[in-house]
């Protein structure tokens, strides 16, 4: 008696091919049913002023070493204050008005921090090219400095997401940091509002010293 012929039907062919594709690349049933689900991104905080997420600097620890361009086209690194203060105020874009005003009072009274023996460096991601015109344009008596890699920004936790007329963007947080003799952290001002800061700034230095 003749053996009956089993012919595949389309149907029945396209599940073998699945089968056999599923099979080669590892891929089962189950997996296609449940995919992994993606991971979702940390929370960040936002606001007109929205500070780093997580603070990195702790009053009276050590403040992080940087070595970056300066605005005369040399370097600038925390050694190079050792043995006397450093005042450090990081702002978002040079010739901005409230960016100018604050440089335009650090270099006022540039002199009196220099009878207390504190320098002072601002800091923000401009180029150079911009800091120079900054610099000149307001006839500027303190350094600054160009920190366009972000890395001395992101280790003194002032680069952070901000929001503005509901937009959202990563930025500068206008901070400042006073860095003893030794290298150590003395004082952070976060969220800094212009009006009267830099003589605050002053002022707490010369407490420190009475």
């Amino acid at each position: 008696m003749p053996k009956k012929t089993i012919k595949k039907t389309p149907k029945a062919a396209a599940t073998v091919s699945r089968k056999t594709a599923a099979s080669k690349t590892g891929v089962t049933k189950a997996a296609a049913r449940s995919p992994v689900a993606p991971r979702k991104a940390p929370a960040r905080a936002t606001g007109a002023a929205a500070k780093a997420a997580d603070p990195v600097l702790v009053e009276g620890k050590r403040a992080p070493a940087f070595r970056i361009p300066r605005d005369d086209g040399s370097t600038v690194a925390l050694k190079d204050f050792a043995g006397r203060k450093l005042v450090l105020f990081f702002y978002p874009r040079a010739g901005t008005p409230g960016c100018t005003i604050e440089a335009n009072d650090f270099s006022r009274l540039a002199p009196q921090f220099e009878r207390q023996g504190a320098a002072v460096l601002g800091v923000s991601a401009d180029p150079q090219a911009a800091l120079q015109r900054f610099r000149a344009k307001n006839d500027l008596k303190v350094a600054l400095a160009s920190d366009e890699t972000l890395a001395m920004l992101e280790a003194y936790g002032v680069w952070a997401e901000k929001s503005l007329y509901g937009k959202t963007f990563m930025g500068v947080v206008r901070t400042t940091v006073l860095i003893d003799e030794d290298g150590r952290v003395m004082r952070v001002w976060r969220n800094v509002k212009v009006p009267g800061h830099a003589e605050a700034v002053l002022s707490t230095i010369r407490d420190a010293l009475s």
